[in-house]
């Protein structure tokens, strides 16, 4: 199963844009998930337990590194909205 995760990090620092960039490239060094960023939000995809995997290793990192931080994400079935899609 597919899944696309919408997510988005509010490092609680006054030095924000370090943490914020740092996750994102962790996470575009991971080649079996799809990453795609625009201003707001990071979009993450690929196999359901290999993103999850990929997020909680990622997301304990950066609060071990940042201390407090806000993660806000979406969760979405990406094989539903292909098969949507595609019957559309």
């Amino acid at each position: 199963m597919q899944v696309m995760v919408e997510i988005s990090l509010y490092p609680l620092a006054e030095q924000f844009v370090e943490p914020i960039q740092s996750f994102i490239d962790r996470l575009n060094g991971y080649s079996e998930i799809d990453v795609q960023t625009n201003q707001t939000s990071t979009h993450v995809t690929g196999d359901y337990g290999k993103v999850l995997s990929v997020l909680a290793e990622e997301m304990q990192r950066t609060h071990e590194s940042v201390g407090q931080a806000i993660f806000v994400a979406k969760f979405l079935n990406f094989d539903a909205m292909q098969a949507r899609a595609e019957n559309n």
